[in-house]
């Protein structure tokens, strides 16, 4: 059976979808009785473990580092 809500069932519930949806459900989320979206738990995309860190700015400065850092190193890369 299908999980289906209403879109305002979803917006005054978010967090209560949001928890169901991280256990692995999935909701058709309709308008005036007509499906718009469907909501999936991420690892249902077929993606999950592809994501790399490629660089963590933390272990560089532990409040981040500032988009122009980040812009004059790769300046200094690609001389």
């Amino acid at each position: 059976m299908k999980n289906i809500i209403g879109l305002r069932e979803l917006r005054e519930h978010t967090e209560k979808y949001v928890s169901q949806i991280k256990k692995g459900k999935s909701f058709t989320v309709v308008r005036r009785s007509r499906p718009v979206f469907n909501i999936t738990p991420v690892d249902e995309w077929g993606d999950e473990g592809m994501w790399e860190t490629v660089v963590d700015f933390t272990e560089i400065n532990p409040k981040g580092v500032s988009i122009g850092e980040v812009r004059r190193a790769l300046h200094k890369i690609r001389k």
